[in-house]
């Protein structure tokens, strides 16, 4: 048998058939982080702010404020910002099912809230550096949303591409409020603490749609070395039984083993 005729007789071969996997959208250690970031935030505010002193107001002033120099028990304030910080670290480490611009985003956030901890406001006024911190902070976390959209199904609705700008936009707003609070506004702290606890929540919001967004089903994939036809995901994860599906990838061999059959046959005869 010729080199020609042997190459066609390999090609009438059933091609292979190899499963198809899956990803992980969201890992649980990324659920439970997201999860500890409103709690840790609102509890340590909450805890510092009963241990002040009682010329401190919460409605007027910022949570900065109990974690700066000037502040009673300071370390509970600056604990709980630097845990935040590293829930959000840990959660964009986890959120493998959003985009990258997202979870670089959330990473800048978790490492701009380690700059305002590690660069506490003085007894009166406030650093560049805090000043600057905060600011990237603020911005990242408002705008993050919107690069958590995702494009490929299945989707939740919150995070379609309109059900992320929504959330955007509630986000943006809240951030203008509490941008002109800090020009002598009368409730710069509630702004402030109402703002946050908003936005840490989100997270774990995401995380949670994900983790309950239905997955692709393993499967098998039929295709090999010169198939003329295109890779074909099992019927598994399109709802079939396993009987169709078996009979569905016989026919479909036998129809490439057919068609390789039919060319040999062709090109034998023109010879």
């Amino acid at each position: 048998m010729s080199t020609a005729c042997r190459r066609q007789a390999r090609r009438l071969t059933i091609p292979a058939t190899w499963p198809v996997r899956s990803s992980r959208t969201v890992h649980q250690w990324a659920i439970v982080s997201a999860a500890l970031s409103p709690v840790l935030l609102t509890g340590g505010y909450l805890v510092a702010g009963a241990l002040q002193p009682a010329s401190y107001n919460p409605m007027r002033q910022t949570i900065s404020a109990m974690a700066g120099q000037a502040g009673t028990d300071r370390w509970i304030m600056t604990g709980g910002i630097f845990l935040v910080a590293g829930c959000y670290l840990v959660t964009a480490a986890g959120l493998t099912g959003v985009r990258a611009p997202a979870r670089a985003l959330l990473t800048v956030a978790g490492m701009a809230g380690i700059g305002i901890a590690a660069s506490p406001e003085p007894a009166s006024g406030a650093t560049p550096r805090h000043l600057a911190w905060t600011v990237l902070g603020a911005i990242t976390t408002a705008i993050w949303p919107a690069f958590a959209a995702r494009r490929t199904s299945p989707r939740p609705l919150i995070l379609s591409v309109y059900g992320s700008a929504a959330v955007t936009a509630v986000f943006v707003a809240l951030l203008g409020w509490l941008f002109i609070e800090t020009h002598d506004g009368s409730v710069l702290g509630l702004a402030e603490r109402l703002t946050s606890s908003i936005q840490t929540c989100w997270p774990f919001i995401v995380a949670v749609a994900l983790r309950r967004t239905p997955r692709p089903r393993p499967g098998l994939a039929v295709g090999g070395s010169g198939s003329p036809g295109r890779r074909v995901r099992a019927g598994w994860g399109l709802g079939m039984s396993s009987a169709a599906w078996r009979a569905a990838k016989s026919a479909c061999a036998w129809a490439t083993a057919s068609g390789y059959a039919c060319r040999f046959s062709c090109s034998a005869r023109a010879r």
